[in-house]
């Protein structure tokens, strides 16, 4: 997705609340990348509402995403943008 070369390095479990809701749960893949901007990666996997696909992310470690659950945070807010435009 971003044009590099990847090396997986681990899982991570992410639990993402708000307001004591779950609004996204599961599992991270953290990569090391060679790429111009960042040293990592986040991806993973989220079905897509209403259908049998799945939406694919990838972030970039770039600030102010330093952790699984700041990309994962990220996302969100970038799919709620774009819902609301």
């Amino acid at each position: 997705m971003h044009g590099c070369t990847s090396r997986l390095l681990e899982e991570i479990l992410v639990h993402e609340k708000f307001h004591g809701q779950t609004v996204w749960e599961g599992a991270v893949h953290v990569f090391d990348v060679d790429h111009p901007k960042a040293k990592t990666c986040f991806a993973w996997t989220s079905p897509v509402e209403g259908s049998e696909r799945r939406k694919f992310y990838a972030v970039l470690a770039i600030p102010p995403v330093f952790t699984a659950q700041d990309a994962v945070r990220a996302a969100i807010v970038a799919d709620n943008k774009n819902e609301e435009t």
